[in-house]
């Protein structure tokens, strides 16, 4: 694996990591989320330079349902942290608390509520990155060779990962909370490590859910291709 790939793997994954540690305001409090989130802008800024020239191609070459769909996501997900991080500094309390505002309640609904969405978008970006994820791993740990075994043990674990997902999105009210109905819900987190698990299970949902669909997809592609032989 080369350097730049290294670097952009490890700020994937701590803005995945501080994206989850955002999310659990009532365990962490709000001076920790706040200076989580100025961890994650930086690094949202950082991602962005290392992946300027993507903006370049977006409307050059074939456009198949895959990079349609990156596209999309991405561009979503730009739109929803740009939402996240512009509400977040009218309504801080410690950061930014000599900026004097009025009725900040609609400030915090959007806030919340971009933050959901950015987190579902996060997910599918990763699910339709996740071969090359998965590659990179392989890579860094010297595993090179699959077999049929693996394959099933590994989609295994991912339906019971899912299946956990939707559970814990029903109980987490995660419907509501993409809504401006009720952004905040009615749970509030006493554990540390159940929040975890539920937030990564509800994760495990879009990006099983991306990486199989596209798979799919490709496999369709390859058959129309093969006929028109």
């Amino acid at each position: 694996m080369n350097r730049n790939m290294l670097i952009r793997l490890v700020i994937d994954l701590s803005m995945t990591f501080l994206m989850l540690v955002a999310m659990a305001y009532h365990i962490t409090g709000n001076t920790i989320h706040e200076l989580v989130g100025v961890l994650l802008f930086l690094l949202f800024i950082a991602h962005n330079i290392l992946n300027r020239r993507w903006y370049k191609t977006i409307f050059k070459g074939k456009h198949n349902v895959r990079r349609i769909l990156s596209i999309a996501v991405n561009l979503l997900f730009l739109v929803s942290m740009a939402v996240v991080i512009l509400s977040s500094v009218p309504i801080s309390h410690d950061i930014f608390a000599f900026i004097p505002i009025n009725n900040d309640m609609i400030l915090l609904q959007i806030h919340v509520m971009t933050s959901y969405w950015g987190f579902i978008f996060m997910a599918v970006h990763i699910g339709i990155s996740w071969g090359t994820i998965i590659n990179a791993v392989r890579k860094m740990t010297g595993i090179t060779s699959t077999s049929r075994i693996h394959t099933i043990v590994f989609r295994v674990i991912a339906v019971m990962i899912v299946v956990y997902g939707v559970q814990a999105s029903f109980e987490r009210d995660m419907f509501y909370k993409l809504t401006v109905y009720n952004p905040f819900g009615w749970n509030i987190d006493k554990s540390s490590m159940g929040f975890l698990i539920d937030h990564l299970s509800i994760m495990g949902i879009y990006i099983c859910g991306t990486h199989y669909a596209l798979k799919f997809v490709r496999k369709q592609d390859k058959a129309l291709a093969y006929k028109d032989r």
